[in-house]
């Protein structure tokens, strides 16, 4: 057996790496097969291919780094992923839960191993302390499952951070009182450097992280930006006293409002730690665990059912009493319980402190038999973790499968057309229509692009495929399905109706033109065509800035349009973006339409922040101005003539825009006008055709123009 290890032994690095990948590929299918987690695969092939196993390989510098990397990726993305909302709403709960996860745990493995096992007070403090704070190990399995804004998830995630920095910071006082160093000057020094790391952060990264995506969009330049700020964090947290995956956590929370879950960057961020350096991570967890020490007598055994069980024990107490004070249902609690049951890496940090503080001389704090009995500790708080989480998420799951508010979110019959015609706002309109889409129906998005038939089609024609190519990869990205189609037309509105139709779409999402010799007129060439041929739901945009630096959305909503019967199809779409991008948003309009508009947000989104500001009249728009600034978005809920909501101070609409809102982020929004498509055929009731600006301002202007001039 010994001549079988050593001659399996690898140390080349390309086969070392090869190994790895063969380990992150095979587990998820050998574990898929078993019924058991993945992550659970790749600790237990962490242990049969480390030293304590079968020796193939080495736990070199490589796997500390990737390793570090990806408790790094995993405390990151917890913090990018949560509802910032929900936490501010809830932050008596977290508060609670911390407290109880942290202080529970740590009381019941001081009193035992002070008692049972006899260590000294400083040793049970330690390992007090080890079981106080918890690593997130079993996070990927919530993501795979879609419950990273689960109130349960976002509550345990809360509240190992709480528990973990409660536990660095007993860590710290520890290693001080070792030095003689735990008097009052210490500890202002230490509380004024955490702040000091807090207070800067907060200020410098979310100023950088504005400049940096305003002016650079490429993609590979945006993610490296992203990881040097996690990094950074993470190194100046653990100057400061604190380990790196706090500031890990914490930049994750700052960068939380800039990076909308279904970007192309987050994307890209879940993608790369999950298929890397996440496995990485766990795999050397597993190289580091020794099976055989837990036959190596009762010392171990004791140590093991006292940090381990008891342990445990703590945890789950915790858990279940915070769900049932919180009127959780059970899966809930099940959920918290196995987040913040796992022990790992940072477990790992804490010991190699204790083995450093010297208790006596040539011996330390942690012993051996500690050693290995925390490592064991390691290996069933992991699988406790991981099995108790999966079957959390399918409860969760299921259960939100049977609720009538997702019957109803798939009854939508939802298909949103993009429209593009200019390359330099083509990749926002994308953007925009991924924070405005349902996620959980997974339907397709149609993208066209209609050319002129004369004879520069050919030429449009290609441009038009490869503009479309460029943006079917943007969707890629984000693994969002996309229909494209070049059409040619003698006339663009009659094209993108046709398609419309074509395809079965429920809206329109377009740009305004950029380009002022195309149009004299605000509309453009074919839009105002468009929205008076076509009943159904139309989003005219035009951005300044990316969408991902917006701190605050303004909404002029008309008076009755409560009563149009695209009213909710418009403000789900409008919750939705406003919930993406985490900013706040404000209604002006009346108070008959702000009461619905308030009663359908809470009820359907109420992690959204929302403002509600009486506007008696339309006439107040240009008052507005002032209060929209570059970093705002101004949305106009507008009507087509002749709908109950239409007034005659909207054909003043293009003036206003143009002259009090030049240069902002504006988005216009026809709402749906009727149940039922609209007949094209010719009607004697019904205008064919709406002039943009009617003859009574022409000659109203006209009048004007002239006091002005004789005065």
């Amino acid at each position: 057996m010994i001549f079988l290890t050593s001659y399996l032994h690898i140390s080349d690095p390309t086969l070392v790496f090869f190994v790895v990948l063969l380990i992150i590929l095979s587990a998820p299918i050998v574990m898929g097969k078993l019924r058991i987690p993945h992550i659970i695969g790749m600790v237990m092939a962490g242990i049969a291919v480390g030293p304590y196993g079968f020796d193939i390989l080495e736990r070199d510098d490589s796997f500390e780094l990737f390793g570090r990397v990806g408790l790094y990726y995993i405390m990151f993305l917890a913090g990018l992923e949560m509802d910032l909302e929900s936490v501010k709403k809830n932050s008596n709960r977290f508060l609670v839960f911390g407290l109880l996860t942290c202080l529970i745990p740590l009381t019941l493995t001081y009193l035992l191993s002070s008692t049972l096992l006899g260590y000294s007070s400083s040793a049970s403090f330690l390992l007090g302390c080890i079981m106080a704070s918890n690593t997130l190990i079993a996070y990927p399995i919530v993501g795979r499952y879609g419950l990273q804004r689960h109130n349960s998830v976002m509550l345990s995630v809360g509240s190992s951070m709480i528990s973990l920095f409660l536990a660095l910071v007993m860590i710290a006082a520890l290693a001080g009182s070792f030095n003689g160093s735990t008097g009052f000057w210490f500890w202002t020094f230490f509380l004024v450097k955490i702040a000091l790391f807090c207070a800067g952060s907060i200020w410098l990264i979310p100023r950088l992280t504005r400049y940096f995506l305003r002016r650079y969009s490429d993609a590979v330049m945006q993610y490296i930006f992203v990881m040097s700020v996690m990094f950074l964090s993470a190194a100046l947290s653990a100057v400061i006293g604190l380990e790196g995956i706090f500031g890990a956590f914490f930049s994750g929370l700052i960068l939380n409002r800039y990076i909308p879950h279904v970007s192309p960057l987050m994307n890209r961020i879940e993608f790369i730690g999950n298929a890397i350096f996440i496995p990485y991570f766990l795999i050397g967890v597993g190289m580091l665990i020794n099976v055989r020490t837990m036959f190596g007598g009762f010392d171990i055994f004791g140590i093991v059912v006292c940090i381990a069980l008891i342990g445990t024990f703590g945890k789950a107490l915790a858990a279940y009493v915070s769900s049932h004070l919180f009127r959780l249902p059970i899966s809930s609690g099940h959920m918290m319980f196995g987040l913040t049951s796992a022990h790992a890496a940072g477990t790992i940090a804490m010991m190699m402190v204790g083995m450093h503080l010297e208790v006596a001389p040539g011996q330390f704090l942690v012993s051996d038999s500690m050693v290995n009995g925390i490592v064991m500790m390691i290996l069933l708080t992991c699988i406790v973790s991981t099995l108790v989480t999966e079957h959390a998420s399918q409860q969760i799951i299921l259960q939100e499968k049977s609720s009538p508010t997702e019957e109803h979110e798939t009854a939508d019959n939802e298909k949103i057309l993009l429209c593009v015609k200019y390359p330099e706002i083509a990749p926002q309109l994308l953007n925009l229509s991924l924070v405005m889409r349902n996620q959980r129906l997974d339907n397709e998005l149609v993208a066209l692009n209609v050319v002129y038939d004369d004879q520069h089609s050919p030429q449009a024609r290609k441009q038009g495929i490869q503009l479309l190519e460029k943006l079917q990869q943007q969707a890629s990205a984000s693994e969002v399905r996309m229909q494209t189609q070049v059409r040619l037309a003698s006339n663009i509105a009659n094209g993108i109706k046709h398609a419309f139709k074509e395809f079965a779409c429920s809206e329109i999402i377009m740009g305004m033109h950029v380009h002022t010799e195309v149009s004299p007129k605000f509309w453009g060439e074919f839009i105002q065509s468009l929205y008076n041929g076509l009943n159904r739901q139309i989003i005219l945009t035009r951005f300044v800035q990316p969408l991902s630096t917006l701190r605050r959305i303004q909404v002029i909503v008309p008076s009755r349009a409560e009563f149009e019967p695209g009213f909710y199809r418009w403000l789900e779409r409008v919750g939705r973006m406003a919930g993406q991008l985490d900013c706040r948003i404000q209604f002006h309009g009346r108070n008959e339409s702000l009461s619905l508009i308030s009663e359908y947000l809470n009820n359907r989104h109420p992690s959204v922040r929302a403002e509600y500001t009486y506007m008696a009249h339309w006439n107040e728009l240009p008052q507005l101005a002032s209060s929209v600034s570059d970093e705002h978005m101004l949305i106009v809920v507008t009507a087509r003539k002749g709908t109950i909501s239409y007034k005659n101070a909207m054909d003043r609409l293009p003036n206003e825009l143009t002259r009090y809102y030049a240069g902002k982020n504006l988005m216009i929004i026809f709402p749906d006008q009727y149940g039922q498509a609209k007949d094209n055929a010719m009607s004697f009731t019904e205008a064919q055709h709406h002039e943009e600006r009617s003859i009574y301002d022409t000659i109203s202007q006209w009048i004007q123009k002239k006091k002005q001039q004789n005065s």
